[in-house]
C-alpha cells in the first residue's frame, strides 16, 4: 500500500480527467459514481474513500444530479470555484453536444421505420434500466421493516397524488426521529464506509482544509448575493428578452423549477416533467417522450439531460419564425443551463458548510430514508413507463408481448448476469430492426 500521497494534481490534469469522465460516464449515476470512485479514490488517490463517501452523501441529500454535483463538489475541493466549474460543466457538455446531434437525425429522420424499429427495441431495456435501478437502490438501502414501510407508503403517496417535495420532506423528518428513537437502523444502511483503503491521498481524512474550502461567513455571504444575482437575472433576461408568453421564457421558468424536485435523481422527477411537457405545456408527445428517454439512457452524462432533448424538439416544432435548428439549440441549451444551474449553487454554497460537519453521523439518518422513500418513487415510475411500452394503444387493448418478453430477458441481463448497459441497448436496437 502506497503510504506517500501523490502530487497535488494541475488544474489541466484535472480538466482532461473531469473531460475524460464526461464523455464515458455511461451507466446512470450509479455507473457514474462508480466510474469516478476508480478513477479518483482508487488510481489517481486524489481524495480519500472517507472524503468521497462523505461528499457523496451531501449531493444525496440535493436535489439535482447527484453524480454530476459530486464531481463538481471534488472539483471545488481540488481547485476552488474553478475546479468545480470545469468538473460540472465537463459533465455535462458532452452529453449537451451530443443530444443536439442526436435531436436533429430525430426529428430529421426519426419517422423512417428503420428508426422506429430501433426505439421499439430500446424502450422495453428502458423499463428494465429503471426496475434495475430501484431493485438495487433496494438491496442497498431496504434494510429493515421501518425502511421498507417508508418505500411502501412513498410509492403509495405518489399513487394517491401527493407532492413529490412532501414525500421527501416527510421521509426526511421520519429518519430524523426513528435516528432520536434507536440509531442502530441506520448504521448498515445507504452509502457508508466500505473499509477500504487504497493508500494515502491528496485529499485524506485528516488531511487540514484548502484555504478555499473553509467556511468564512463573509466569503458566503457573497456567494449567496452572486448566485441569486445569477439565478434570478438570467431568468428576469429572458422574460424581458423574449415575452412572458414565448417558449424561451416557458423553459427557463419551468426548468427553474424542476431543478429543485430532482430529489433522488432523473427517475424521481421524470412522472413531473413528463406530465408537464406532454399534457399541461404540449411540447412533445408521449411518444416522443418515450424515445427522448431511451436516447437519454443510451449516451454519456446525467440521465436527467433528457431536459436537453425536451427543448432540442420543443424548440424546433414551436413556429418561431427562424431556423428550426437554431431554435432548438437556443431551447435545449436553455433548459440544460436552468436545470444544472441550481446544482452549481448548492454546492457552492454547501459545501464549505458540509466540510466542516464530517463528524455528525445523525446526517445520515435522512439521507437514508429518502433513499428508502425514492425507491417507491423509482417503482412508480417503471409502472409509468410499463404501461406506455406494453399497452402502446392505451389499457384493455392487445398487450405488446414481443415488448414484455424483450424487457424481462433485459431485466435478467442486468440483474443476474450484469451485463454492460450499451451492449445491451446495442442487442436489443437490433432484435428492433429484426422484428419490426
Amino acid at each position: 500500500m502506497n503510504t506517500s500521497p501523490p502530487t497535488h494534481p494541475t488544474f489541466n490534469q484535472a480538466l482532461k480527467l473531469w473531460l475524460k469522465i464526461g464523455c464515458i460516464s455511461f451507466g446512470g449515476p450509479a455507473g457514474q459514481i462508480a466510474l469516478m470512485h476508480k478513477e479518483l479514490v482508487e488510481d489517481k488517490r486524489w481524495i480519500s474513500e472517507g472524503r468521497f463517501l462523505h461528499a457523496l452523501n451531501y449531493c444525496m441529500l440535493l436535489p439535482g444530479p447527484e453524480a454530476q454535483q459530486l464531481a463538481t463538489y471534488i472539483g471545488w475541493l481540488l481547485h476552488g470555484r474553478w475546479g468545480g466549474l470545469i468538473a460540472g460543466g465537463l459533465f455535462v457538455l458532452p452529453s449537451l453536444l451530443l443530444f443536439w446531434l442526436l435531436g436533429w437525425l430525430y426529428m430529421s429522420f426519426g419517422q423512417l421505420p428503420s428508426a422506429q424499429a430501433i426505439l421499439w427495441g430500446i424502450k422495453p431495456v428502458v423499463v428494465a434500466l429503471v426496475l434495475a435501478a430501484a431493485w438495487r437502490l433496494a438491496s442497498k438501502t431496504l434494510k429493515n421493516n421501518y425502511l421498507r414501510a417508508i418505500s411502501l407508503a412513498a410509492l403509495l403517496a405518489i399513487v394517491a397524488g401527493l407532492g413529490f417535495v412532501w414525500i421527501v420532506l416527510a421521509a426526511a423528518l421520519i429518519g430524523l426521529a426513528l435516528y432520536r428513537w434507536q440509531p442502530s437502523l441506520f448504521k448498515t444502511a445507504g452509502h457508508g464506509s466500505s473499509g477500504k483503503s487504497y493508500g494515502a491521498s491528496v485529499i485524506d481524512d485528516h488531511s487540514p482544509l484548502a484555504t478555499h474550502a473553509q467556511y468564512q461567513a463573509h466569503t458566503w455571504r457573497r456567494a449567496l448575493l452572486v448566485s441569486l444575482i445569477l439565478w434570478f437575472g438570467s431568468l428576469s433576461a429572458v422574460f424581458f428578452i423574449f415575452g412572458q408568453t414565448h417558449l424561451y421564457n416557458h423553459i427557463a421558468q419551468f426548468f427553474s423549477k424542476a431543478a429543485l424536485l430532482t430529489f433522488g435523481g432523473a427517475y424521481a422527477v421524470l412522472p413531473y416533467v413528463n406530465h408537464a411537457v406532454v399534457v399541461d405545456y404540449q411540447w412533445l408527445s408521449q411518444a416522443q417522450m418515450m424515445d427522448g428517454l431511451a436516447l437519454g439512457e443510451s449516451t454519456p452524462g446525467p440521465l436527467i439531460m433528457i431536459v436537453a432533448f425536451v427543448g432540442f424538439v420543443a424548440g424546433w416544432q414551436q413556429a418561431l419564425g427562424n431556423d428550426p435548428l437554431i431554435n432548438a439549440m437556443i431551447a435545449s441549451s436553455l433548459a440544460t443551463f436552468f436545470t444544472f444551474l441550481p446544482s452549481f449553487i448548492f454546492i457552492f454554497l454547501g459545501a464549505p458548510v458540509v466540510e466542516a460537519t464530517r463528524h455528525l453521523p445523525k446526517l445520515h439518518a435522512p439521507l437514508t430514508a429518502i433513499s428508502a422513500a425514492i425507491v417507491g418513487v423509482i417503482v412508480n415510475l417503471a409502472l409509468f413507463m410499463a404501461y406506455h411500452v406494453f399497452w402502446p394503444q392505451g389499457w384493455g387493448n392487445t398487450i405488446d408481448y414481443p415488448a414484455l418478453l424483450l424487457a424481462i430477458v433485459a431485466c435478467v441481463a442486468l440483474l443476474r448476469f450484469n451485463v454492460g448497459v450499451i451492449s445491451l441497448l446495442a442487442v436489443c436496437a437490433g432484435i428492433g430492426l429484426v422484428l419490426k
